[in-house]
This record gives C-alpha cells, sequence and structure tokens, in this order.
C-alpha cells in the first residue's frame, strides 16, 4: 500500500464551518470549534475536510462573496486559529481542504473597488464590464439565483457581470494579470500548508469571448426566473488551460488536491461535462463531483445506473469520487429517508458510498441521521430563500447546526444558534448514538475502519455481479490476494440470489453476525441488508 493516498483512498468529511461547532457562544460555528472536534473526527476515521468558505466576507452569499482572499473572517476566527487548525489535525492525521471562490469576487473586494473606480484603472479588466447595447442589457443572460446578470453602475456608466448575487461581480480570467493574482492566492494558502481545494462553480470561470446571448430553451429541471440553455456563459473551452496551470501549480507540492464543482441546472448531473473537467485524469482536476445522485429515486437501478454511467466516463487514470449530500441540496435522509424505514436505508446508502472504488464525501451529521431543518420565514439566512420562499425554502434547511448532544441546543453552541436546531435533537445526536451498538453512527464507525483495514475497498477493482436486478446491487472488490463481496438490497422485501463462488466469512452486516460463515451459491438476502463478506 507504498502508492496510498489521503485524498483518493480515504474519507473526506465536509463541514458547513457555521453549523458544525462553535467554541465562542455567540451562536455561530467556528475554527476554534472544530479544532475541539478533531479527536471526534479521528475517531470516526475521517482522513480530510473540506471547510465550506472560511476567507473574508461581508456573507451576502454565505462566504461565497469574498472580499478578502488571504485572511480569515472574524466570524470564524483569525489566521492565527486557522495556523492552529492546520497544525492540530495534520497531528491526528487530517488534511485540510479550503473552499475556494474564483468565479466572482465580493463588491466589496479592494480589487472591484479599484475597478469600477474609473474605467481607465488598472483593473478595470479585471472584471467583465460591457456597455449597454441600444439602451439596453449587454445580452440576455440571467443570474443564477434570478434577474439578469448585469448590474448598471452609474458612476463609470457600465454594467458589469454576475452570475450570482449583483454583490458578487465576476472576475475575467481572461485578463493575465488576474489569473496570476489567483495563483499567487493559491500559492499563499498552499505554503500556510493547505492540502487541497474544493473549487467553487469551476465551469462558469470563462465566459464566451463575443459575449453572445444564450438561446432560449427548457432544461431537465426548468426554473420559473431562468428559462434559457446556459451555452456562452459557461462551460467554455479556455476553462480547461485555466485547470491545467491550476494542477500544475498543486503538483509542485506533495500530496495536495483539487475537487471541482461543475454546477449545471438544479444540480440534476451532467457526468459527460463533469468527466471532462478530469483532462486526461492527470493534468486538471484530481476529483470532480457527479451530482446526479442529488436527483435520484430510491432503488437499486437508478444508484446502479448513476455509478456506471459516471464511472465509464472517467479518464483511464482519473479517479471516482461519490457524494449524496451537500450544502446546497436536501439531505438524503429528506429525499429517501423517510418512514420507518429511514435508518435501514440510510444504512444501505453509508454501505455503498463506503465500499464504492472512489473517494467517499461524507457530509457533516450525515452520519448520524440528520434530517432538514424546517426553517420560518423570518429566520431564512440563506438569499435563495429569502428571494424565493415559499416556491424554494432556500439551502438553510440542510445546513443547521450539528447534533452533538440531548442538551440545550444539541451542544453546538451556549449561545443562540444562528439557526435553528433541528427539533429531533434530544434523540438524534453523536452522544446517544456513540453508546447505541445499532445506531446509524456507529455503523458509519465500522464501515470506515473496514475500508482501512481492507486494501480491496481502498484501490481495489470493483466487478458488478448484480446490476440492480430484482432492487439488488451487488459487486466484488479486489486487490492482490484480497476478495471482498458486497451485498445490498434496496428493497423491504426478502431476496433470494445465486451467486456463483459464493461464500466467504461476514466482517460486517446490517443483519448477520460477524465471522459467520456464508456458503452459496444460493443467499436469502434479508430486507434492507447490507452485508460485506471476505471470500
Amino acid at each position: 500500500m507504498g502508492d496510498r493516498l489521503w485524498w483518493k483512498h480515504g474519507i473526506l468529511y465536509e463541514i458547513w464551518v457555521s453549523s458544525f461547532s462553535d467554541a465562542n457562544g455567540d451562536g455561530r460555528g467556528d475554527i476554534p470549534g472544530i479544532t475541539a472536534k478533531l479527536d471526534y473526527l479521528a475517531d470516526l476515521g475521517i482522513e480530510g475536510i473540506w471547510l465550506s468558505p472560511i476567507n473574508t466576507s461581508p456573507m451576502f452569499d454565505t462566504g461565497y462573496d469574498v472580499s478578502n482572499y488571504c485572511d480569515i473572517n472574524p466570524l470564524f476566527g483569525t489566521l492565527k486559529d486557522f495556523e492552529v487548525l492546520i497544525e492540530e489535525a495534520h497531528r491526528r492525521g487530517i488534511r485540510i481542504i479550503m473552499d475556494l471562490v474564483m468565479n466572482h469576487t465580493s463588491h466589496l473586494h479592494a480589487w472591484f473597488i479599484e475597478s469600477r473606480s474609473a474605467r481607465d484603472n488598472p483593473k478595470r479588466d479585471w472584471y467583465i464590464w460591457r456597455g449597454a447595447k441600444n439602451g439596453k442589457v449587454p445580452n440576455n443572460w440571467m443570474a443564477a439565483f434570478g434577474g439578469r446578470a448585469w448590474e448598471w453602475d452609474a458612476h463609470t456608466q457600465q454594467y458589469y457581470l454576475h452570475l450570482f448575487l449583483k454583490e458578487q461581480p465576476d472576475v475575467n480570467w481572461r485578463n493575465p494579470e488576474l489569473r496570476q493574482a489567483m495563483f499567487d492566492m493559491i500559492r499563499f494558502w498552499l505554503d500556510k500548508g493547505v492540502d487541497g481545494f474544493r473549487l467553487d462553480v469551476c465551469n462558469f470561470f470563462v465566459k464566451d469571448a463575443r459575449m453572445r446571448s444564450n438561446p432560449f430553451g427548457l432544461g431537465p429541471y426548468p426554473r420559473p426566473y431562468d428559462l434559457q440553455k446556459h451555452i456562452y456563459d459557461r462551460n467554455q473551452p479556455e476553462t480547461h488551460d485555466i485547470l491545467k496551470e491550476f494542477r500544475a501549480l498543486l503538483d509542485e507540492y506533495d500530496e495536495r488536491m483539487s475537487v471541482g464543482e461543475v454546477a449545471c441546472d438544479e444540480y440534476c448531473g451532467d457526468p459527460p461535462l463533469a468527466a471532462s473537467f478530469y483532462g486526461n485524469g492527470t493534468d486538471e482536476l484530481h476529483l470532480v463531483f457527479d451530482f446526479a445522485h442529488m436527483n435520484n429515486t430510491w432503488g437499486a437501478p437508478s444508484f446502479y445506473e448513476r455509478i456506471k454511467t459516471m464511472s465509464s466516463l472517467i479518464p483511464g487514470e482519473g479517479w471516482p469520487c461519490h457524494v449524496f449530500n451537500n450544502h446546497d441540496q436536501f439531505r438524503s435522509m429528506r429525499r429517501y429517508g423517510k418512514g420507518p424505514d429511514a435508518i435501514k436505508r440510510a444504512k444501505i446508502l453509508a454501505a455503498l458510498l463506503i465500499t464504492l472504488r472512489g473517494t467517499p464525501f461524507v457530509y457533516y451529521g450525515e452520519e448520524i441521521g440528520m434530517q432538514n431543518g424546517k426553517i420560518p420565514r423570518r429566520l431564512i439566512q440563506d438569499p435563495v430563500g429569502k428571494k424565493y420562499w415559499p416556491l424554494h425554502p432556500g439551502r438553510d434547511p440542510e445546513r443547521t447546526p450539528m447534533q452533538w448532544s440531548p442538551e440545550r441546543n444539541a451542544g453546538f453552541t451556549t449561545g443562540k444558534p444562528w439557526l435553528p436546531v433541528n427539533s429531533d435533537y434530544d434523540r438524534v445526536n453523536v452522544e446517544n448514538e456513540l453508546t447505541d451498538r445499532n445506531s446509524l453512527l456507529i455503523f458509519y464507525k465500522d464501515l470506515i475502519a473496514i475500508r482501512k483495514q481492507y486494501p480491496a475497498l481502498q484501490q481495489g477493482d470493483m466487478i458488478p455481479v448484480i446490476e440492480g436486478q430484482d432492487d439488488i446491487i451487488v459487486y466484488r472488490r479486489g486487490y492482490a490476494q484480497e476478495k471482498l463481496l458486497i451485498i445490498l438490497n434496496f428493497s423491504d422485501k426478502n431476496r433470494r440470489v445465486n451467486i456463483a463462488e459464493l461464500g466467504g466469512q461476514v466482517i460486517l452486516s446490517t443483519h448477520r453476525f460477524a465471522n459467520q460463515t456464508i456458503k452459496g451459491p444460493e443467499l436469502s438476502i434479508l430486507p434492507y441488508e447490507a452485508t460485506i463478506l471476505k471470500g
């Protein structure tokens, strides 16, 4: 296992910083709070944590509007606090991944303040400015959060582009000075010891040079405020040149990594597009999220087909990654976990996530079965929810505070939480589940421990045996002489399967005892059973 890489073979864990752990009692999570929970993460078996944006920001879009790339938002702590986090995490074998927001900055960033000060300012071309066209906006582009993507600046009598909020002006990646400033910033954090970066909407970086209007049309998930096909405001070929340069920079350092968000309408998933950002597998992003599962339906066939499709598109030297939850979409417990079988389904998903070939990403609270929260309109923080409630509740429901204990505020804070704590925190929390042998948290810990123990689950090949038929997924993982068989029943019914060469010892199961011997070729699989056999 000398070629083992933390980002490729370990478990990565996303933290929404505002909601993970509050150390100073102001009601919002912070960097010292994360440092205080590193032992929990190490005990869980996590090898890398991806932090939501922590750079200085006026928080018009929850931190995705950066006003200073080389400092820390005072809401979350100080640069010294972050340096301590890096040191303490590394001491425990945990790597740190920062969220990089490079499609746009805050309108309060010093670069933009200079850019909008005068048409002849040296930084004018660091952003995308255009004059009116026949007295109207330069083209028909729509912002991701609704409305025109152009904002009039009365001072310089031109429009600037913002594919998100007007407080988030898009930078001009075609400008070599802007590009160099971005890469200098990345080097600043690499020199601090940051181990990797998650790239926000990396397919938006470059826009059509001719600024052509997008054609009208309905995508697979049409939104009433955005009825156009995004041909010219994203997914431009020059973006790949930027990512190649970015990868070359990372490769100057030991074991650094990148993972990209390739955004598409309503997270419908676009596997060919996502896979293209691997380049040849070694010259662009290390990992690329595929969001097909965010709009998946429950059942073995749908999960298997999505996994198969993405895996078939990744270049030979590329490496898959898998994600069922994140900060922008309803939690999987909300999508798949309704009713009395919620935890049973969650265990099936956990077993699938941790045993697939590729890098698993776990979203904070996923390991204890956190549900979406219910946020009253008056307490909504997310700009999407504020603008489109009740049509869209926003993204706050999947960002509620981590549930650590049955104590007040779920042990998250001694103050008033920035978002309401889920009402089920008295029973769904880390403290309770650590003492319950049958809990989801213990199952996650067991799965991760087994993944660390068996190279077949980290580096092995994956051979399908049952590809979703009868709501069953079965596959083999093998490495050298080690062979494992993973059996997953997505249904609430008994299933009988016939698998050639079936047999071995149970190393983990939702329904069977460890070390139990299974003899094939026929096996009766119980409802929502997940079993891992060592052959």
